[in-house]
């Protein structure tokens, strides 16, 4: 069984800023990064016309804990509201590998 599985979200910007540090300090959690961008889906704050500052996180966690870490994300994050991103599971990682 693979260790490891990707647990991705798409929020609002302001909303991944500001969850990032209690997110990395979740139990089960080996990484997050966060990658900001625009987008004119699901939300309904636009700074920029048709556009809104969004962030997508992508989390690295222990197989066993992911239920755990799934459910604590998407309360964090406040996406069980409509209109305020989404979180998804990937299948699980047979590999890897950070390179230093």
């Amino acid at each position: 069984m693979a260790k490891l599985v990707e647990i991705g979200a798409l929020v609002e910007k302001h909303v991944a800023s500001d969850s990032f540090q209690k997110i990395y300090e979740l139990n089960g959690v080996e990484y997050v990064f966060m990658e900001t961008g625009r987008s004119n889906d699901l939300f309904e704050d636009r700074q920029f016309g048709q556009f809104g500052e969004a962030a997508i996180l992508t989390l690295i966690v222990e197989n066993k804990s992911k239920d755990v870490v799934l459910e604590q994300l998407a309360t964090e994050l406040g996406v069980l509201k409509s209109q305020s991103g989404l979180v998804y599971r990937e299948k699980a990682m047979q590999k890897f590998k950070t390179f230093c």
